[in-house]
């Protein structure tokens, strides 16, 4: 991987999954009776880098492709949509992973990942790291996935070593269990990694995999015994809990009618890294996060959905003036 880095430090710089998702034009059909399919730049790092480039922050991906075709669309679209693949290098053995799900709205959409022997975003290297544009990111934002397979684990322990548990080091707790050998595997990784991190986020689902709990207060407090500065547990149509050690805030969901919401998670995480970067206060990032995840869920793909800030905005004011 190249040892190359911009002079300016980059305002996100995340580093995990993508490849390319297969997603049908067709809703509530199995995948063995859909006839067409939208292609999109896909993987959560890399979704998260095109929703903060969405609001104008430099935004790169650490990640390996196949050497194939696939390859060079991920390349391609990471640079159509802002984000740099300066860091983002070809495996020649292996193949760029394909997503597929189902679109069964409101709340059902399969996911089926096509990922075997291993993916390529796994075989990042720690010795391949430029771990100087780790530390210096002013966001840096990796996520569980990294962390259940060799080389890749090395490779996270060794990115926060060199960055220190330094502001906005951000934890995305996606426990995805078809990735792990078993979820005791993953909560050993976590409970490792978030001594090294400032920030986490993640479903309560995933936060009983990193603490044990469900309950998002006695989660989020958790986390913040574990050294965390900031805890964020997304509740779903219940809104989102933030905690700090001086703060609670809950805000509210956003309603829409939902079309996919794979990518609302996503959304949420660049608008989060807007809003630390904005130095906003927590309500305002919360309530930002939470919109940009809903315009996303009603939007069939996740990468070239992520919204702009007006359209965030809009979308705020106009729940504001319907209240």
């Amino acid at each position: 991987m190249s040892s190359l880095h911009a002079v300016d430090p980059l305002d996100v710089l995340a580093i995990g999954r993508v490849g390319v998702d297969l997603y049908p034009l067709q809703d509530g059909v199995g995948l063995e009776d859909v006839s067409t399919f939208g292609k999109y730049l896909g993987g959560s790092a890399a979704n998260v880098t095109v929703a903060a480039a969405r609001y104008g922050r430099s935004a790169g991906l650490i990640s390996r492709t196949g050497d194939d075709p696939f390859g060079v669309y991920v390349r391609r679209e990471l640079l159509r949509l802002g984000v740099s693949d300066e860091f983002v290098t070809p495996v020649p053995e292996l193949h760029t992973p394909i997503t597929f799900c189902e679109i069964f709205p409101p709340d059902h959409f399969p996911l089926y990942f096509y990922r075997e022997p291993i993916a390529p975003d796994l075989m990042v290297r720690a010795d391949e790291l430029d771990l100087d544009a780790i530390a210096s990111a002013r966001i840096y934002w990796s996520t569980v996935t990294g962390l259940s397979r060799e080389p890749s684990r090395e490779a996270h322990f060794a990115a926060w070593q060199a960055r220190g548990r330094r502001a906005h080091t951000v934890l995305d707790l996606d426990f995805r269990p078809m990735f792990w050998s078993d979820a005791a595997e993953a909560r050993a990784q976590v409970a490792k990694a978030l001594e090294h991190v400032s920030v986490a986020v993640g479903n309560r689902e995933e936060c009983e995999i990193a603490v044990g709990e469900t309950d998002p207060d006695r989660a989020a407090d958790a986390l913040l015994e574990r050294g965390i500065d900031l805890a964020i547990v997304k509740q779903g149509p219940k809104g989102v809990l933030a905690k700090t050690r001086d703060e609670r805030v809950e805000v509210a969901p956003f309603f829409v009618d939902v079309v996919n919401g794979l990518g609302a998670g996503d959304a949420f995480g660049g608008a989060l890294c807007h809003g630390l970067l904005g130095g906003w206060d927590l309500e305002r990032t919360m309530r930002w996060a939470n919109a940009a995840g809903a315009i996303v869920a009603g939007k069939r793909e996740c990468s070239t959905a992520m919204p702009d800030a007006a359209e965030v905005e809009h979308l705020i004011e106009r729940t504001a003036a319907n209240a």
